[in-house]
């Protein structure tokens, strides 16, 4: 695309942005990580993650496996990133930083702990901290960059760095092209050349 290239000279919102508020693609399927293994709170831990249901029943299942289950540590490293996906579905960040930050402890290569761990700085608006936590997380190969870029794209534009947040708005459409929410984004932005 050109506007990769350098040849677009503006990137500006259109008007329909006016009511723009953050909202991190968190909830069903975000970054969970899998847990291989007979561990059933573990387990239901996961699938509590990934496809969403009572989030306290939820939380309680990861809080059981991880306190008297005997978990790799990666498998433990993946119920704190669980746990956390689950505590940023109720909004409760600090919580959620703290079981990411436990994640990156037993696994500090496990990219889903340390972008999500960016996710829950943007969601307590601390953006440049989200960010610079959100690239590092990139770097470790994620299995679902698609919402890291869009949840680091919503903290540029926070930032009121357009041009970065239309360049990953449009990068998370790339990499999940049938996900409505990077391209709904998108279509507030308008891109000229100057």
């Amino acid at each position: 695309m050109a506007w990769e290239e350098g040849l677009i000279a503006s990137i500006r919102l259109a008007a329909t942005a006016l009511g723009f508020s953050v909202v991190l693609a968190i909830g069903q399927g975000q970054a969970a990580e899998t847990i291989l293994g007979g561990s059933t709170a573990a387990g239901d831990c996961y699938k509590a993650a990934r496809f969403g249901g009572t989030l306290s029943a939820g939380i309680d299942r990861c809080t059981l496996a991880i306190q008297t289950e005997w978990l790799s540590d990666h498998d433990l490293a993946g119920t704190y990133v669980n746990r956390g996906v689950l505590y940023m579905s109720m909004a409760a960040y600090q919580l959620a930083q703290h079981d990411f930050e436990q994640a990156m402890k037993f696994d500090p290569k496990m990219g889903e702990a340390v972008v999500n761990h960016g996710g829950a700085l943007i969601g307590e608006k601390k953006y440049a901290d989200g960010i610079a936590e959100i690239t590092r997380g990139l770097a470790l190969n994620p299995e679902e960059p698609e919402k890291a870029y869009f949840n680091r794209a919503l903290a540029y534009e926070s930032l009121d760095d357009l041009k970065s947040a239309f360049y990953d708005y449009s990068k998370a459409a790339e990499l999940k092209p049938n996900w409505a929410e990077p391209r709904d984004e998108m279509a507030r932005f308008t891109v000229s050349q100057h």
